[in-house]
């Protein structure tokens, strides 16, 4: 790839790695959408297979015997950055790009990586997390996720001007710098994206957001799960704040302090001072008129479940966040990379 555009004839092939556990709800459509990309040059999807417990593992064995393109790798420890180096180690193409099984790539989303990849000189690129529900929960959560009282400002979630970012969702990568800086650190089992992408940045690289490049996202199915998926959210933030104490942000305190002030508050209410039920009333209030520019154009039943998804990513976030163990980040902190520089 030259710094600058880059001719069809020039294209470089280019390799999809994907974690996959337990993914057999989305992920034949998911690979449908990675190989129906219009893309010049070779491609191959190399699928990283966790421990499943459902029919994740027959449904990658049919799509391999449907398609050359398609490869598989184990992944015996089931963790999303194993996955990743295993299926980078298995893959061969100069481009790298990271799909989740419940992620589908927009058309064009390749080509369009590929292309920005050459004209900014970035070492990543990416964008766009864009929820979508497939019943009235789940359009609810999608709603809540991609609204700034769900997730704040992060670019990757609400959208935005394209430019230099800290990091960016999933990634499209030179192999070069995936092997310069020895892949995914095995020990930042959530976060491990925003870790590479600080040693990426340490070592001169450039972190490119842009709008053009659109994932669909197939939000959790149930209370539960979204619960689950932010308590390991808000506790991988903090491990990533004991790492690295520079990255933290008014943003990231707001679920945790709001957490501990509905605590307070109902606490103080029940002791009989009532005035202490204002603050989880006026979080309720909050979230439900939050809730009504989010759920436009939706159905009643999502609409009416957009404040039970924003309370539940809050609260299990500013929980896990609150809840997470010093050991876990000590651990984290032994394992530190620095960033390797290329060598001339």
């Amino acid at each position: 790839m030259t710094d600058r555009t880059t001719s069809s004839a020039e294209l470089p092939a280019v390799s999809v790695i994907m974690p996959v556990l337990n993914e057999e709800r989305h992920l034949r459509s998911s690979v449908h959408h990675i190989l129906q990309q219009e893309y010049g040059a070779e491609l191959e999807v190399v699928i990283a297979l966790g421990p499943s417990t459902d029919r994740t593992d027959e449904i990658a064995a049919e799509l391999v015997r449907e398609d050359s393109r398609v490869h598989t790798v184990p992944n015996p420890s089931g963790r999303t950055p194993a996955a990743l180096n295993a299926a980078i180690k298995a893959s061969r193409h100069p481009v790298v790009v990271r799909v989740d099984g419940h992620g589908m790539l927009s058309p064009g989303y390749i080509a369009t990586a590929v292309r920005l990849l050459s004209e900014t000189g970035a070492a990543n690129v990416g964008g766009i997390m864009h929820a979508e529900g497939e019943n009235d929960w789940e359009r609810a959560v999608a709603a809540a996720m991609t609204s700034r009282i769900g997730v704040g400002n992060a670019a990757f979630h609400t959208g935005g001007q394209a430019g230099e970012a800290e990091t960016v969702f999933l990634g499209v990568f030179r192999r070069s710098v995936l092997e310069q800086q020895d892949g995914y650190n095995e020990e930042f089992i959530r976060a491990q994206d925003w870790e590479l992408n600080f040693r990426i940045r340490g070592a001169g690289g450039k972190i490119w957001f842009s709008p053009e490049l659109k994932v669909a996202y197939r939000p959790r199915p149930s209370v539960r799960a979204l619960a689950k998926q932010y308590k390991n959210y808000g506790r991988w933030r903090h491990v990533v704040a004991r790492y690295h104490p520079r990255s933290i942000s008014l943003r990231y305190l707001a679920a945790p302090v709001a957490l501990c002030a509905i605590a307070v508050g109902t606490a103080v209410g029940l002791a009989g001072v009532p005035w202490g039920f204002i603050v989880p009333a006026g979080y309720l209030a909050g979230i439900t008129l939050g809730s009504l520019p989010a759920g436009k154009g939706l159905p009643f039943k999502s609409r009416v479940q957009i404040p039970v998804a924003l309370a539940t990513m809050h609260m299990s976030w500013g929980w896990g966040f609150l809840t997470s163990p010093r050991k876990l980040a000590r651990k984290v902190i032994a394992s530190r990379r620095e960033p390797v520089l290329a060598t001339q």
